[in-house]
């Protein structure tokens, strides 16, 4: 299931910024690429990971029958700013596609036993660079990587390979050829020290992939959408009201399908109350909009009735599949919000630390002639996308609100 969560993780926010760089341009000032964004660009890295797993990673007193290392990985840059031709800065995030598995001696009756070890990275690093001609550049990258390892226990609950969440050093390099202002093809490497103390061999990653740079669209782009008569409201304030009262069965028919679409949670939410500010930032003619809003919430565990508090900002991908004369219906998806939560344990469940992500699915209307209204219905998760060994997230179940728009 962490496996699923972290790989759609990485395929929606690829997702997110290919709309936003690919999108044409709508009624106004919103049209053209947010500032903010201009030069920010996203990676995608495909390859192989080496580490040394072997018996010198086992508690004492256990032994190793086998063990066996998939090497596929990815690594995506969901977030990078290049301040001019020579020096960015960027967000990283990587891990296997499968998972290190360990075959080994159980103490208590000698039968051989298979556990897997569950890892990712993630960081910040800052990358020089240097062109070499028009269409090549030679970089490097270092910058402060942190490791995240959820190991095992036997059958008596004694560690065999222990949690370990470290940070540490990372240093890397690579080639980058530029198809145009926009695209770019790169081979790379990059390489995290051996941590002696966490039984943490040395990380290293070779790959291939591609970078996509946000860039302003040209002015006739721009002009030619400002008359599609859409509405896309600036800002909006909403109040939800979530109850279990109709069960759960629809957070766990997206999240357990054959390809699942969204993530459920270990500890699951009986009622609770939330408000948002929304603001639109970017939208396209007719379709896609984007925007990032506040939520503060109350809920209620369902086990043991705990209250707890969270507290996010968060972005929204807006996509309106059908307009009438006087609805807009839309379907939205939010992840990878930014989040504090209250309690790190609910319901006997942990959560890792009160850091945490927000993500919400739905879909909703707005109506008026003004599209002065709003209406949805949603489910929601919150965990923390794997940062920590501990991650057995919180289900959101049907939440209802009402919203008033205006600009």
């Amino acid at each position: 299931m962490a496996g699923r969560k972290a790989k759609l993780r990485i395929a929606y926010i690829i997702l997110l910024f290919s709309f936003i760089g690919n999108s044409t341009a709508g009624q106004d000032e919103r049209v053209q690429i947010p500032g903010a964004l201009n030069k920010s660009y996203f990676e995608v890295n495909i390859g192989s990971i080496f580490y040394n797993f072997n018996t010198a990673s086992l508690e004492a007193g256990y032994k190793m029958l086998s063990v066996r290392v998939p090497h596929t990985a990815v690594r995506i840059i969901p977030a990078g700013f290049e301040f001019n031709k020579y020096l960015s800065a960027q967000i990283f995030y990587m891990r296997p596609v499968l998972w290190v598995r360990y075959r080994y001696e159980n103490g208590t009756d000698g039968s051989a036993l298979t556990r897997s070890v569950w890892m990712n990275i993630a960081g910040v690093t800052v990358k020089p660079q240097l062109p070499i001609g028009k269409k090549v550049s030679l970089y490097g990258e270092g910058g402060l990587a942190i490791v995240t390892r959820k190991g095992f226990v036997d059958d008596e609950v004694n560690p065999v390979i222990r949690n370990a969440n470290y940070s540490d050093l990372t240093l890397g390099g690579g080639l980058k050829y530029h198809l145009s202002d926009r695209w770019a093809f790169m081979f790379s490497a990059i390489w995290t020290p051996e941590n002696k103390s966490a039984k943490q061999p040395a990380i290293s990653f070779i790959s291939a992939g591609f970078a996509n740079k946000l860039v302003p669209f040209n002015g006739e782009k721009v002009k030619a959408s400002l008359s599609s008569g859409c509405i896309f409201p600036k800002q909006m304030i909403q109040i939800g009201f979530t109850n279990n009262a109709l069960g759960y069965g629809v957070n766990n028919f997206i999240a357990e399908g054959t390809v699942p679409l969204f993530w459920a949670g270990e500890a699951e939410i009986s009622r609770g109350l939330s408000i948002n500010y929304e603001r639109n930032i970017f939208h396209g003619t007719k379709v896609f909009s984007l925007d990032w809003g506040v939520q503060a919430s109350v809920w209620q565990s369902n086990e043991k009735r705990e209250k707890f508090y969270t507290i996010a900002i968060y972005p929204v991908i807006k996509l309106t599949f059908l307009r009438t004369r006087l609805l807009d219906y839309y379907f939205y998806y939010s992840i990878a919000g930014p989040a504090y939560i209250s309690k790190t344990e609910i319901d006997g469940k942990e959560l890792g630390r009160h850091f945490t992500f927000q993500d919400n699915m739905g879909t909703g209307m707005f109506f008026g002639q003004k599209r002065t209204y709003n209406a949805e219905i949603r489910i929601g998760h919150y965990s923390n996308g794997d940062l920590f060994p501990m991650n057995e997230g919180v289900k959101i179940p049907l939440t209802f609100t009402v919203g008033y728009t205006f600009n």
